[in-house]
């Protein structure tokens, strides 16, 4: 059953030929699609959707299979970088949605330039807030999790630690992502998935320890032919992503616009979401 969210919308989920996705649906209006990364789920753009549908449009967050997710996908669904990439597309496809605006964060940006560079069809524009690009996915200090997450029992046991608030706060897991930190509530509907389902931490392991730049270097060679307008929104004080990655973003997209926003991490969403909604208002106006 739809369970209304009062900051996100109204909860739904959709059937897709890869498994089913649970997302948050708020507003009406041309159709803006929010694309998370690693081991966050919608509740990344709960200060965000809010302002962009009350601007007049539909915001569609979903819950993508990255950790957090609280729906686990079929046993042997492919969840490399193209395979989660070729989610995002059947998940547009589906709702039946033209000329999207897709905002993506963190390993949500390399996810969406896989789609732009596999399916941009149905994409209208793109927003790219701070996010793997390039060599750098994972960029340090993140660079050793493909490695580690083929261990065994490794998932499981960072599944525990991650409760812990002194394990929370470190660099290499949310301790740079957030200037101002992100709420412990918040941080538990992050972590709850991955600690009480094994079905969760068998999808967060198979995504992890496929990630590897070819995929990203692969979409670059590609980029140079998308030409629909592309914001690129860097984060000033950004302690992961460095500014180089958005500047060669910018030297190959035809129809790149490159932004800084102050005083934030790479979160943005979470550290400056008022002026991060505005930017996405007037950009997709």
């Amino acid at each position: 059953m739809d369970m209304p969210d009062t900051a996100l919308g109204v909860r739904k989920t959709v059937d897709l030929p890869r498994g089913r996705v649970a997302y948050v649906d708020r507003g009406s209006g041309p159709p803006v699609v929010f694309v998370h990364g690693l081991l966050v789920n919608a509740d990344l753009w709960r200060k965000v959707v809010p302002d962009v549908a009350g601007a007049g449009f539909r915001c569609l967050a979903a819950d993508w299979p990255l950790g957090a997710h609280r729906l686990p996908m079929p046993d042997g669904t492919d969840l490399t970088p193209s395979g989660v990439a070729e989610l995002i597309a059947e998940f547009i496809e589906a709702l039946d949605l033209a000329d999207v605006t897709v905002v993506a964060n963190d390993t949500g940006g390399a996810l969406t330039q896989i789609l732009m560079a596999g399916h941009p069809e149905r994409i209208g524009r793109v927003v790219l807030t701070p996010c793997d690009a390039f060599e750098d996915f994972f960029p340090a200090p993140f660079d050793q999790m493909p490695k580690l997450a083929r261990l065994p029992g490794a998932i499981w046991l960072a599944s525990r630690l991650l409760q812990l608030p002194f394990v929370r706060r470190q660099p290499n897991t949310y301790g740079w992502l957030a200037k101002r930190g992100i709420p412990a509530e918040i941080l538990d509907s992050y972590l709850r998935p991955i600690r009480d389902n094994a079905e969760i931490r068998r999808d967060a392991r198979r995504f992890i320890s496929g990630v590897d730049n070819s995929y990203t270097l692969a979409a670059s060679t590609a980029l140079a032919d998308f030409g629909k307008p592309v914001l690129l929104v860097r984060a000033a004080d950004d302690r992961i992503f460095q500014p180089v990655l958005f500047d060669r973003l910018a030297a190959i997209l035809p129809n790149a616009e490159l932004v800084s926003v102050a005083d934030s991490w790479t979160f943005i969403p979470e550290d400056q979401p008022s002026e991060l909604a505005q930017l996405i208002v007037d950009f997709a106006s």
